[in-house]
Parts: C-alpha cells; sequence; structure tokens
C-alpha cells in the first residue's frame, strides 16, 4: 500500500511531536538534575524572588544550553 503525501505528512509530524516530547522529558530530567545534584546549596526559585536579576539570568542560561544540548543530540 502507498502512502500519500497527506499520510507522509502526518507521520513526520507525529516523530516530529514525539521526539519534542521527548526532548521535553530529557530536559527537565536534566534540570533536576543540575538542580539538585550540582547546585544543591542554592535555592534558585528564592533568589529569583528576592529580586536577584544575576540568578534569573543564570537560570535561564542554563535552560538555554540544555535546550542546545537535546537538540543537537535528538538531531
Amino acid at each position: 500500500m502507498e502512502l500519500t503525501t497527506l499520510e507522509h505528512n502526518v507521520t513526520f509530524m507525529l516523530i516530529n511531536l514525539g521526539y519534542a516530547v521527548l526532548s521535553l522529558f530529557v530536559s527537565v530530567i536534566a534540570l533536576i538534575i543540575i538542580d539538585k545534584i550540582i547546585f544543591k546549596d542554592i535555592d534558585f526559585i528564592q533568589e529569583i524572588k528576592k529580586g536577584n536579576i544575576a540568578v534569573a539570568i543564570f537560570q535561564s542560561v542554563i535552560l538555554l544550553f540544555i535546550g542546545v544540548v537535546v537538540s543537537s543530540a535528538m538531531s
């Protein structure tokens, strides 16, 4: 049975959705590991609530770095 173009597009879209969900889980697990093991003495959420902009920027850079690593690993 031959697949049509629409069926190909739907199949590729579902595969990409699966990769996106998998990369989301890997990113969350990596963030938890970094937060709990590497920086166990620092409470990032409390520091951000106190208005520490440097911690907010650092946390954002960690999220961007995890995203780059996971996206390069998935491709």
